[in-house]
């Protein structure tokens, strides 16, 4: 069987025709998202450009990964700060009536958490928490094979766990959330904060500050960057714990653009987190770097439609 995973960003949109069965992407497409010229065209947009990929082509169904508060039962965007006019938008019902196939609507965070239970390194699992390091971080809970919402549908919000209510202001106008201190923006902000300091550190031989930038001068000793690199491991160790000691996951599951660090970030993050979990947890999960990669938004946004159908 054939779906449709769109990967719907505030820049680009990411659209790819998936073998259900492989999680191979058949063809694949991406888009200037342009936010700008208003929710319809975007959607129309969308439309135009699923039909030119699978023309001669037959699907079942569409996912779409979301940032934002989604209601999935109705496929409507309530809010999203990618999408400011976008106050419940009715994404899915906009988007099937004009491709005449069924569409179903999540949130990318979560969609991220069900791409790796079908595809990726959460497969044949039941127990699963899945952190996305971006901008942001995003986070998705998987228990007995049921994805986590609450009572609202908007719940799972793992990177606004508070590791220090002292800590750094964050996006979401809280201080000291895990995004705050795990986010590939949170690693730039902690660089330059200590540019002062650290004149001389490998990172500022470079024009543009990246997360990349700091891990690539971790991996050679640079003084900054293992601070930097110890903050980080340390947030996530401490919500990486209540995690697991919340929900008993049988594996914890790290992708987004930090994740790309590898070993220098893993290696210290397990260690740590086994110092902290208590002594009854211990053996019980792994933590493991997200394989999907790039294309990770696809195959978690075409994840929806089998979570929803039950195939």
């Amino acid at each position: 069987m054939k779906i449709i995973g769109v990967d719907l960003g505030g820049t680009f949109v990411k659209i790819g025709l998936v073998d259900s069965l492989t999680g191979k992407i058949l063809k694949k497409s991406e888009i200037e998202t342009k936010v700008d010229l208003g929710g319809d065209t975007v959607v129309k947009r969308i439309s135009d450009e699923i039909k030119r990929l699978t023309e001669n082509e037959n699907y079942e169904a569409v996912g779409i990964g979301s940032p934002g508060s989604i209601d999935k039962e109705n496929g409507i965007v309530k809010f999203s700060p990618n999408f400011p006019d976008w106050n419940n938008f009715p994404l899915g019902p906009k988007l099937s009536e004009l491709i005449n196939k069924k569409v179903y609507v999540e949130n990318d965070a979560n969609s991220f958490a069900l791409g790796e239970k079908w595809f990726g390194a959460g497969k044949g699992k039941e127990h699963i928490i899945a952190l996305t390091l971006g901008t942001g971080v995003g986070g998705g809970i998987i228990s007995h094979n049921f994805l986590i919402t609450g009572s609202t549908g908007i719940g799972g919000e793992l990177g606004h766990v508070i590791i220090n209510p002292n800590g750094p202001l964050c996006g979401c106008g809280n201080y000291g959330c895990l995004e705050a201190y795990a986010s590939a923006t949170a690693i730039v902000r902690m660089a330059k904060e200590r540019r002062k300091k650290f004149p001389n550190s490998l990172i500022f031989q470079n024009e543009n500050i990246s997360a990349k930038v700091v891990f690539d001068a971790a991996k050679q000793n640079d003084r900054l960057a293992l601070i930097i690199r110890d903050e980080v491991v340390e947030a996530l160790a401490v919500a990486i714990t209540g995690f697991i000691h919340t929900f008993n996951p049988e594996v914890i599951i790290i992708g987004g653009g930090v994740s790309k660090a590898g070993n220098i970030l893993f290696e210290p993050l397990r260690k740590r987190v086994d110092e902290l979990v208590m002594p009854s947890f211990k053996n019980t999960y792994e933590i493991l770097q997200s394989p999907l990669v790039e294309n990770a938004g696809i195959l978690g946004a075409a994840s929806i439609v089998l979570q929803r159908e039950n195939l």
